[in-house]
């Protein structure tokens, strides 16, 4: 190929000239792309080694079907409980800043709007190393790892006694709970189609949107009873412990029951391991390989369709933090008291999971996955709206409003899973996934700072959702041009690069 640069190109005149210094320059990039492949073509993953001997298996649609049956099976009601459960602990601050915790911990200015941010920071110092272990580790064992020792510390917040004692509790929990959503996301990329990933992300996220009902539920039980009853300990702790024991027990049976991949899957035949195998192979990115490759972290950190995510995570996550911390807060200033503050809420997560999964199955099924999606950002604008214009004294119109704006994930998890569809390469995608998320913790960090719950607090959180917009326009327009690059390369038969995966051309990219 590097003679091919300096070679002269004969015209019909008999003439010969060098090549344009653009096609030399395209021609060395192509080169210097297959180098890199080459170099790597020893380091298979799984799903390569398990077709060592190039058999080629064709799967019928009756096959298809019954094996995406027993995979939904097997994996969609772990990863949906886990990850509603994943919700549910960092929001239980919440439920619990009405219960008593203020007033037992002695927490004074913005103690409280610190400690819900001292969650990502954890989550942010530790999201880029989980990162590379998720990678590295087995998957299913390090993700069951830290569910179990994120539950363990979820419970420990009841032994706190002050506000030093919570920001550390906070932090570790944090850190352990950063590997869930990567993980997830592998999880989603490893076993499902392309045309399957969109929905099942949405199902597997829409059970933030049922952790919210339950935790209303649950607390607003607790509430009740201690206030009828009495109990031996602080409600507030009741809450921690019983959410925290749960999850640490989850994390036992995600060790068990969930697999590294298909081919290590106690629950598949040895038959119907290869096919599971098989079925993702139109994937063309693997079930996972172990080893860290350099030239891919470069190719995720030139790619401008990276900065385009960070930029929208970041900027869609600031009312995120403002609303997982204060809205029980925000309800009680609608003139509800603090009991009917958790009984309210749960209305909330219905309207959630409602968008996420439709949001979820329609993009799936035209192949407009941000398209669709556009239509939760503009519900929550509303939403906002609604609470920021109506009177004060428009307490169920401003509650309404809060309903509406539980519908803003749905973009969110529109680029999550194209993450998990269209990139490729293992370590790219870990890579992604990861500035993606720490672009999320930057902004939850910021969101729970203004300390006025009413008007403040509301007006607040509409400009962040206009900056959402903002980035989401940002972030398609990117992916636009995105695939036009692809597009253009492919017909002029030059090929993409290893990282970028040809998929951009449908799927929602465009």
């Amino acid at each position: 190929m590097a003679q091919r640069d300096t070679e002269k190109v004969k015209l019909e005149n008999g003439r010969s000239v060098s090549p344009p210094p653009v096609v030399v320059d395209q021609e060395r990039r192509t080169s210097a792309d297959v180098e890199k492949v080459i170099a790597h073509s020893h380091d298979a993953d799984e799903a390569m080694k398990a077709f060592a001997h190039g058999e080629i298996i064709e799967i019928d649609e009756a096959t298809n079907k019954r094996l995406l049956r027993i995979i939904d099976w097997h994996l969609m009601p772990i990863m949906c409980v886990v990850y509603g459960i994943n919700y549910l602990d960092k929001t239980t601050i919440s439920y619990a800043s009405i219960m008593g915790l203020r007033t037992d911990l002695r927490l004074q200015g913005d103690d409280y709007q610190w400690l819900g941010s001292m969650f990502y920071f954890g989550y942010l110092a530790w999201e880029w190393p989980t990162s590379i272990l998720l990678q590295r580790l087995p998957l299913a064992k390090y993700s069951a790892f830290n569910v179990l020792m994120w539950g363990t510390t979820l419970a420990l917040f009841a032994t706190v006694s002050g506000f030093p004692g919570a920001v550390a509790v906070r932090f570790f929990l944090g850190v352990f709970e950063s590997a869930v959503t990567p993980g997830f996301a592998l999880f989603t990329s490893q076993w499902y189609t392309k045309r399957e990933q969109g929905a099942r992300t949405g199902i597997w996220f829409s059970f933030n949107g049922f952790a919210q009902i339950l935790g209303g539920l649950v607390a607003y039980g607790i509430a009740v009873g201690a206030r009828k009853h009495g109990v031996a300990i602080e409600p507030w702790k009741i809450v921690f412990l019983i959410f925290g024991l749960l999850t640490a027990c989850l994390g036992v049976l995600f060790f068990f029951v969930m697999p590294d991949n298909q081919l290590n899957a106690r629950w598949l035949s040895k038959a119907d391991r290869v096919l599971c195998v098989a079925r993702v192979r139109q994937n063309q990115q693997g079930i996972g390989n172990k080893h860290y490759k350099t030239y891919q972290l470069r190719e995720a950190l030139t790619d401008p369709l990276t900065w385009a995510f960070v930029f929208y995570a970041l900027v869609a996550d600031i009312p995120n933090g403002g609303l997982s911390n204060f809205f029980s807060q925000l309800i009680v200033s609608f003139g509800y008291t603090a009991e009917e503050s958790l009984l309210y809420g749960t209305p909330g997560g219905a309207v959630e999971v409602v968008a996420l999964i439709f949001s979820g199955w329609l993009g799936d099924k035209i192949g407009r996955r941000l398209l669709v999606s556009i239509g939760g950002m503009a519900l929550a604008l509303i939403g906002m709206i609604l609470i920021v214009a109506l009177p004060l004294q428009n307490n169920s119109g401003r509650l309404a409003g809060y309903y509406l704006t539980q519908a803003s994930p749905t973009p969110f998890v529109a680029l999550l899973s194209l993450i998990s569809t269209n990139v490729a390469g293992y370590t790219k995608k870990t890579t992604v996934a990861a500035l993606y998320l720490i672009a999320y913790c930057v902004g939850n960090i910021i969101g729970p700072q203004p300390s006025d719950p009413r008007m403040l607090l509301a007006t607040f959180l509409l400009r962040s959702q206009l900056l959402c917009a903002m980035g989401f326009v940002s972030s398609t327009y990117s992916s636009f041009i995105g695939g036009v690059y692809v597009k253009t390369r492919l017909r002029l038969g030059r090929g993409v690069n290893q990282g970028m995966s040809s998929s951009r051309i449908k799927n929602g990219w465009i």
